[in-house]
C-alpha cells in the first residue's frame, strides 16, 4: 500500500538503473500510465511557475529542471489478488485509496513537504469523467477516498485539486502488495514505535521501541489503526509518515549504485508497483525526476497532516479545519 509519498522514493530507486537491452525494456514496461491531463482538460488549477528547460545547445552543461512540483501519491489497497490476500487483504474486490499524500517539492528540489489527507475527510466530490464515457455525479459530504473507488486516478486527482486549489503536476499510485516487495528488495526498514501495537486486524503485534521490519510487517504497520490512538485513520497516518522517513533513510544508507544486481531487484519491485500519469510513465522520465532529487534526503522531508476537526454530522468523520487547511494549501501553490 503505501504511499511512499512515494514518487520521491520511486524515482530515486530507478536512478542509474536505466541500463541497455532487456533490463531497460522490462523496467520501462513495468510502469502503467493514465492520461489524466487529457481526461481533465483545462478546468484545473494553474501550474506553478517552473524553471525553464535548458536549450539543446546548453543541455549538457545546464542543471536539471528544478522548479517546484506537487505530486498526488495514493496507496491502492487492493485485496482481490492472491498476493494481496496473503498480505492481509480481505475478500473484497477492487481497490481503495486508504492512503493519500500530496508531495510538494520545493524549487531547487532539496526540500519536500508531505501532506497526508485523511481518507475519512468529508468533501464535495466533483463530477468526474469515466473511462468508458459519461461522468460521475457530484457527491456532497462524501469521504475523500471514495473518489478513487468511483472514478479511479482521474477522479482522485480532480477531487484533490478541488479541495486544495493546488495543481497536481503528477500522479503516482503504489499498490498493496508492491509496497511489501519493495521493502523486501531494500532489505527491510528500521522504525521506532512510540507505543505498543496490538492490532489483530492488520496482524501486527510490536512492543514499543526499535524494530527492523520486513515487507509484510511494514505493510501491516502502514495499515494499522486499531489499538493506537483513538483507533481512527488519524493514528494510522502517523505510522505511515514514520514509514516514509524510514524508507528514505534506508535508501540513503543502501549503496545501490555499487551493487547492480540489487539495484535491478529494487528498481524492478518499484516499477512493478507503480501507476503514474503519462508524464512519468517511462523509465526515462522517472530517472530524470530522480536525478533532480539527488539533494533530497530524509532530514529535509517534512511530514504533516491536513488540519482537520470532527465533522458535525458524524463523529467518525472529519472535515478540513479552516482557515488552517486553506493556509497550508496556499503555501504549496
Amino acid at each position: 500500500m503505501l504511499r511512499i509519498a512515494g514518487l520521491t522514493l520511486a524515482a530515486a530507486l530507478v536512478l542509474g538503473a536505466a541500463t541497455a537491452g532487456y533490463a531497460y525494456w522490462r523496467l520501462d514496461h513495468n510502469i502503467k500510465g493514465v492520461d489524466i491531463d487529457s481526461a481533465l482538460g483545462d478546468d484545473r488549477p494553474a501550474h506553478a511557475m517552473l524553471a525553464p528547460s535548458p536549450s539543446a545547445s546548453t543541455a549538457a552543461a545546464a542543471p536539471l529542471p528544478a522548479g517546484s512540483l506537487n505530486i498526488l501519491v495514493l496507496g491502492s489497497d487492493s485485496r482481490s489478488g492472491t498476493a494481496d490476500k496473503e498480505l492481509g487483504g480481505g475478500d473484497s474486490s477492487g481497490a481503495r485509496s486508504d492512503t493519500a499524500m500530496v508531495v510538494h517539492l520545493d524549487a531547487g528540489r532539496t526540500r519536500a513537504t508531505v501532506v497526508s489527507i485523511p481518507r475519512d475527510t468529508l468533501v464535495t466530490r466533483p463530477s468526474c469523467p469515466l473511462p468508458g464515457g459519461g461522468s460521475t455525479a457530484v457527491a456532497y459530504g462524501s469521504m475523500f477516498n471514495s473518489a478513487f473507488s468511483v472514478g479511479g486516478p482521474v477522479c482522485a486527482v480532480k477531487t484533490a485539486e478541488s479541495i486544495t486549489g493546488v495543481r497536481m503536476d503528477h500522479f503516482v499510485e503504489i499498490d498493496f502488495s508492491g509496497f511489501a516487495r519493495l521493502v523486501d528488495a531494500l532489505g527491510g526498514v528500521d522504525v521506532t514505535t512510540a507505543q505498543d501495537i496490538d492490532d489483530d486486524k492488520s496482524h501486527l503485534h510490536l512492543a514499543a521501541g526499535p524494530h527492523h521490519l520486513d515487507g509484510k510487517q511494514a505493510l501491516a504497520l502502514a495499515r494499522t489503526r486499531h489499538g493506537i490512538g483513538d483507533g481512527s485513520d488519524l493514528g494510522r497516518i502517523g505510522l505511515q509518515q514514520l514509514l516514509v522517513k524510514a524508507l528514505l533513510e534506508r535508501m540513503s544508507g543502501t549503496h545501490l549504485l555499487t551493487d547492480p544486481a540489487r539495484l535491478y531487484t529494487v528498481a524492478d519491485a518499484a516499477t512493478k508497483s507503480l501507476t503514474t500519469d503519462t508524464g512519468l510513465d517511462s523509465l526515462t522520465e522517472l530517472t530524470e525526476l530522480g536525478k533532480s532529487l539527488r539533494g533530497l534526503d530524509a532530514d529535509r522531508v517534512r511530514t504533516v497532516m491536513m488540519p482537520v476537526v470532527t465533522a458535525p454530522s458524524d463523529p467518525n468523520r472529519v472535515i478540513a479545519k479552516e482557515p488552517d487547511a486553506g493556509n497550508l494549501w496556499a503555501a504549496l501553490r
